[in-house]
């Protein structure tokens, strides 16, 4: 069973290594961390008050920004602009299976329908670390460089440099995970890339702030505030802890639907 499912797992690690396809990812990526790490610097660097949120954006304080984890601020920042990233791209390298007809010859090639859903999500898991890495050195070229033009002294950001990076790697990793085990789930149901995004698009610009807007102490549960929490490694509302609990059940609860929904679908219509 083991060699079933890392096989599985290579065919398909190669089946989405596409040029297209990891060049968009890996794109989209960079362009938000340089997005992010600019606007970020000038709103606070001339903002008396923490700025406020934008959409998928939390902005960090001036005094935040300049502590040692000030370094991978911008990760934290928009965590839910690369949540909605790697979303889209599972989503669509889910999809792109029942669309294409392929997966009629997977299900033939394995009957076990659940190797091959694992299979899909380790080797998403895997491009999504590709992905989360390519985010962290992103940040640490252009966060020094933005904040030598801003008034915040980040004099802090030499100390304990490796251990900022590995801390702030995980935290988003763990974050975009989740992301990303929504974009399959919903694709998965929805056998559709387009829903999926959609809804996850929508999902962070609309309605999870009209939630939040009608019930505040709700919100900070929701998945949107829970990820931005853990991808910060904890927030005023939500501490590391509580935010990574909340992102696993989550996670879980999407395998879960996933499986189910995978498993006694009828593959052939």
């Amino acid at each position: 069973m083991v060699i079933d499912i890392v096989n599985a797992v290579r065919s398909e690690l190669v089946r989405t290594r596409r040029k297209g396809l990891v060049i968009g990812w890996l794109g989209l990526t960079v362009l938000a961390a340089v997005l992010i790490n600019v606007v970020m610097f000038q709103v606070v660097d001339t903002a008396e008050a923490v700025p406020a949120a934008g959409p998928g954006v939390t902005f960090p304080t001036a005094e935040e920004l300049a502590r040692p984890e000030g370094l991978v601020a911008g990760l934290g920042a928009a965590a839910s602009m690369f949540g909605v990233i790697t979303l889209s791209f599972w989503a669509l390298i889910t999809a792109t299976d029942y669309q294409t007809g392929l997966i009629r010859l997977l299900v033939s090639a394995q009957p076990r329908r659940w190797i091959l859903l694992t299979s899909k999500i380790i080797a998403l898991v895997l491009w999504t670390a590709a992905v989360t890495t390519v985010a962290v050195i992103a940040d640490l070229v252009v966060a020094p460089a933005v904040a030598g033009g801003s008034r915040i002294d980040v004099s802090a950001w030499r100390e304990n440099v490796p251990a900022t990076l590995a801390e702030g790697w995980l935290n988003l990793f763990c974050a975009l995970v989740v992301w990303g085990i929504f974009g399959l789930a919903v694709a998965v149901v929805a056998r559709s890339s387009a829903i999926a995004i959609s809804a996850g698009v929508g999902y962070v610009l609309v309605v999870e702030s009209v939630i939040r807007a009608a019930a505040d102490s709700l919100g900070d549960r929701l998945p949107g505030s829970t990820l931005s929490a853990l991808a910060q490694g904890g927030d005023a509302t939500l501490s590391y802890g509580t935010a990574l609990a909340l992102g696993a059940a989550y996670t879980l609860v999407s395998i879960g639907i996933a499986q189910i929904v995978f498993h006694r679908r009828d593959i052939t219509d």
